[in-house]
Formats: C-alpha cells, structure tokens, sequence
C-alpha cells in the first residue's frame, strides 16, 4: 500500500495538468471501445482472493496459508511472484529474505532448492505475541508451478515483482508465459505488474490470450481523468483494476466511477479488504473482486448470502 501511495503522490499532479488541458476537447472525442471480457471473468461474480493465500492467521506465501485459505472456499489467490537465481518462480513478496523468513540477501542470489529450505513462519508472531510456526513443516515458500498443481480449479491473480531493468527481471514475461502454457493455465490466471515495461511484454508475447490487471500507472490515470470530467479520453488497456480503498485521501469507491469502470468492460476490484461490512457494501455497489489478507472472511459471506 505505502508503494501504491507513494507514485500517486508522485504522479497525481502531472497527471492532473494534462488531463486539465485536454478537457475542452473531451466533449468532440466518442466513447472508447469496451474491452472484450476475456474466460477469466467467465464465471459469477462476486470473486474472493485470498492475498498471498492469506496472512491474518497464519504466515503468508506459505503452502500453510494456501491450503488454510482453501478451506475458507476462496475463489483463488493473490500473489507475487520473484525469481530465483535458477530462474524457477517462487511465490513471496519482498525483494530480501530476511523480513519473513530466516534467510537473508535477495531472493534472486539464492537457488530454488536453497529457498525451499527456509523456515517463512520463522519471524510470524500471532495476535497473541506468540511464533507458533517456527519450524512447522509447512511453513515453506511455494513455486508457481506447486500451487498451479495443487490448486487446478483455481484462479490466481500474478504480479510480476522483479523489474526489467534487472539482468534476474529480463527473461521473466517469456518465463512466466511458458509455465503458464504448460499447465494449461490461460484462462484462470491474470497478470500484472507495477512496471509497465514488463507487462507490455507479457501481453505482445501472450497476444492478448490471457487477461491483465493494470498498473499502478494505469488505474491514477483512469481515475484522474475520470474525476476531472475527461473520461472520454481514456482508453483502457487492461481488463482489471485492483485497487486501493483511496488515492491520497480520496475514496474512489464511489458507486459513480465503479459504474463508469463497468461500462467500459473494465472489472472492478479493491485490496486488502479485511472487513466483512466492507465486503459487504462494495459487492452492492457493483465490486466484482474481493482481494483480502482474512480468507475466513469469505466463508463467512458466503453462509450469510448464498
């Protein structure tokens, strides 16, 4: 979240001045083609995404948290993805081992086979003050290609984290596409990143056959001209939008922009929703995805609504 803050905060107002000079022509310019709903969104909303499978009860990114969330009935999951030095994807956050596991440096200096033997509920502490997961034998980092296995009727929500800039980043679109092939994965999974660069690659090579969550870039740009009376000048290039609660001290889950992002076929979702009125109100206004760190919330939706 504090990433997501932090390029608005850098971006807001430039954004806010070209969009200004362009308003007068706005009026002249027709609506923007709907974007074709692709089979990811194939079935009934609302859907529910377990963020890193999940983070409230048990230590995130783990086969722990996967199988926990799974039990709650999630509709998939949220995760992050980094490379490892022998180019394999492990499924964790950070760019440095040491916050959550007990192995240190980055992800990318490290095997596969040297990061499987990492303890991730080493630093967990439960609401109790409590490290009840240290050594537990599930308590492991996950592959891509584990959780496609384990989990082959749900739908995954992939960010690409490692930057093209990056010597370990460069090969991850075509990396990323080939796993995805092999496991016959192109209509459960949807991609995205915070860098633009990688996310045009991934969608030239995957010509347009698997859906795409947008950029941070993206989504300030969509609301910004939206809210400045210029939505007519923007054209949409990704098929979803996961979003924050605000921008900048600004809701932007007004029923008004949820239905504007509707009407153009782009579907709405919100992160981080961690509480169950919540969950509640934004599936009225029209909210298709519903990505949260307490999978045991949507178990408990779902008895009261279904």
């Amino acid at each position: 979240m504090a990433t997501i803050n932090k390029f608005f905060k850098h971006t807001f107002l430039g954004i806010t001045g070209i969009v200004s000079s362009l308003l007068f022509i706005s009026k002249y310019k027709n609506k923007p083609k709907r974007l074709q709903i692709p089979p990811f969104f194939s079935k009934p909303a609302p859907y529910f995404f377990a963020h890193i499978g999940g983070n409230h009860h048990v230590p995130g990114n783990t086969k722990l948290a996967f199988h926990h969330a799974n039990k709650h009935k999630v509709d998939g999951f949220d995760i992050i993805l980094r490379i490892t030095k022998d180019h394999h994807f492990i499924v964790f956050n950070d760019i440095d081992l040491d916050a959550s596991t007990n192995g240190s440096g980055k992800v990318s200096e490290h095997t596969l086979a040297e990061l499987q033997t990492l303890d991730a509920g080493y630093h967990y502490v439960d609401i109790n003050g409590n490290k009840p997961f240290v050594g537990h034998p599930d308590a492991k980092l996950q592959t891509l290609e584990e959780l496609l296995q384990a989990f082959p009727d749900k739908r995954f929500i992939i960010h690409i984290k490692d930057n093209e800039n990056d010597p370990e980043g460069l090969p991850v679109p075509e990396l990323l596409l080939d796993i995805i092939k092999k496991y016959q994965a192109e209509y459960r999974v949807l991609v995205t990143s915070e860098h633009v660069k990688q996310l045009e690659r991934f969608k030239v090579i995957s010509e347009g056959h698997i859906a795409l969550g947008a950029s941070q870039g993206e989504i300030l740009e969509a609301f910004v001209k939206y809210r400045f009376g210029a939505s007519n000048l923007f054209e949409a290039r990704s098929h979803a939008f996961q979003m924050p609660i605000e921008i900048q001290g600004i809701k932007i889950t007004s029923p008004k922009f949820i239905y504007w992002l509707i009407e153009r076929n782009i579907v709405p979702g919100f992160i981080h929703i961690n509480n169950l009125d919540l969950i509640d109100d934004l599936i009225v206004l029209g909210v298709h995805t519903i990505i949260t760190d307490r999978p045991d919330l949507v178990d408990r939706y779902k008895q009261s609504n279904y």
